[in-house]
């Protein structure tokens, strides 16, 4: 089973606002960057979406560490949330909905096809990785904004 690394990061102009989230894939001593933004979303939503579209990349099963400074996503998994969610038709421990639902649902079924696990990394240091992603995140909001 290959070994794949995701750094991943998602921004916010304002929140809500524009919005931009990045990823970076390493596999093999190859690199893959990836990145998009959307005129009117979230940072929640942006960072879910970086991990989302990064694992949409990987074409077969891999073992894949998970690299993001999102404490709300690194938690969901690694405190156990998602699955309690899950196993509740998706309402929190006070019974209310889940916020972005539907992108819970489609990265839960995502991390099920994989050997995932999540890491917490420091945001705005000196994690090369996370910075790069941070940068891609940034970039992609300014180049939406600018095509407005």
């Amino acid at each position: 089973m290959k070994k794949v690394m995701i750094y991943t990061d998602g921004a916010c102009s304002g929140n809500p606002g524009p919005g931009g989230w990045g990823a970076v894939l390493m596999c093999d001593g190859t690199k893959k960057e990836i990145s998009g933004a959307k005129k009117d979303t979230t940072n929640n939503i942006m960072e879910i979406t970086a991990v989302l579209e990064a694992l949409k990349m990987l074409k077969f099963e891999c073992e894949v560490e998970v690299y993001s400074d999102s404490a709300y996503v690194v938690n969901a998994f690694n405190q156990g949330w998602i699955y309690n969610w899950q196993k509740n038709n998706w309402k929190t421990a006070g019974k209310e909905p889940v916020k972005n639902r539907e992108l819970w649902e489609e990265l839960y079924d995502l991390t099920k096809k994989h050997k995932t696990t999540f890491i917490k990394v420091k945001g705005h240091s000196d994690n090369e990785w996370n910075n790069r992603c941070d940068f891609l995140a940034t970039s992609a909001i300014k180049l939406a904004v600018s095509e407005e």
